[in-house]
């Protein structure tokens, strides 16, 4: 696949260096390459979640579910999905209704529950997790294994140092 030589950020930086010559952009070109990215990926990310009846938010809370395979508070779900437990909360009920999860009263503590993905909600988000890894790897086309493992490692590097 042939690709442009210029994009969009390029006319943003030289207009930049017109009128700011002194003033080195380059970071400029790296965030919104950055962003812009990010943008597109999360609409083409949407198409497949949208095409399984689900948002990106339910999405997630059905995935982590999947992968930590086991019930788990609706506090360990939004600390580890980083989203507000009004916004988890609500999706959850959501999801309870739609019979993709299910309430698990505490024996402990009655205003604790756990939550855990019902068959139906395994079912759903197995067929939704195949089209999404497979949307994934489209989406990278444009980067050979070599590319891939470099942005991979060049992201983590970023993303530890924010932490």
């Amino acid at each position: 696949m042939a690709l442009n030589s210029e994009d969009s950020v390029d006319k943003l930086l030289a207009q930049w260096a017109a009128v700011r010559p002194e003033l080195d952009c380059s970071t400029m070109g790296v965030v919104a390459r950055l962003r812009k990215t990010s943008n597109i990926w999360t609409s083409t990310l949407e198409v497949i979640f949208k095409a399984h009846g689900l948002s990106i938010i339910e999405f997630d809370i059905l995935a982590t579910l999947r992968r930590t395979n086991e019930a788990v508070t609706p506090t360990e779900l939004y600390h580890s999905l980083m989203l507000s437990s009004g916004a988890v909360s609500t999706r959850i009920e959501q999801l309870v209704k739609r019979g993709f999860v299910q309430r698990i009263a505490s024996e402990q503590d009655r205003r604790s529950c756990k939550v855990t993905l019902t068959n139906k909600g395994i079912e759903i988000i197995d067929v939704a997790v195949n089209a999404h890894v497979a949307n994934m790897n489209n989406m990278l086309t444009v980067l050979n294994q070599k590319e891939q493992k470099q942005l991979t490692e060049l992201l983590k590097k970023v993303l530890l140092a924010e932490q």
